[in-house]
C-alpha cells in the first residue's frame, strides 16, 4: 500500500507528463494498491479540468482516464475536521505546505507507509518529516 497524491495521478492522464517514475508508481498501485485523502479526487478533476480547457485533453482521452482510474479502486479516506485542524494544519505549519498537501504527508505518516508524489515541496517535506517516499 502506497499513498499517491494528485501530481504523480496527473501524470497518469496527461500523455505529456508521463514519465518512468509515474509508471512504476502506477505499477506499484496495481499490484499493492493505494489511498489517498479525501480531497483527491477533487484536485484530480480540477487537473483534469484544467488539462481539458487548455486542449491538453480531448473527451476521447477524458473518457480513457476516467476507466483507468476507476479500475485502480483507490481508497479515499475520509479526513476529519478534527484531523484536518489538527495534525494536518500542524504539518502544513511546520513543514511550508498547503493543508492540501499536508494531508497526503499526514496519511502517509499515521498509515507508516511511502508517499508518491511529484512535487517538489511534498518530497522534501517527506524527508524532513521521515515519511518514506517512493
Amino acid at each position: 500500500m502506497i499513498i499517491v497524491d494528485a501530481s504523480v495521478t496527473l501524470a497518469w492522464c496527461l500523455a505529456d507528463e508521463a514519465d518512468a517514475y509515474a509508471e512504476e508508481i502506477l505499477e506499484r498501485v496495481v499490484d499493492e494498491g493505494a489511498a489517498a485523502p479525501a480531497h483527491w479526487p477533487l484536485e484530480v478533476a480540477n487537473g483534469l479540468r484544467s488539462a481539458e480547457r487548455r486542449g491538453r485533453l480531448s473527451e476521447e482521452d477524458l473518457a480513457q482516464v476516467r476507466s483507468l482510474l476507476a479500475g485502480l479502486g483507490i481508497e479515499v479516506v475520509p479526513v476529519e475536521l478534527s484531523t484536518a485542524a489538527g495534525t494536518v494544519l500542524d504539518a502544513a505549519r511546520r513543514h511550508g505546505l498547503s493543508a492540501y498537501d499536508a494531508a497526503y504527508l499526514d496519511l502517509a505518516a499515521f498509515r507508516a507507509v511511502p508517499l508518491a508524489t511529484i512535487d517538489g515541496p511534498l518530497r522534501e517535506a517527506c524527508t524532513r518529516a521521515g515519511v518514506e517516499r517512493v
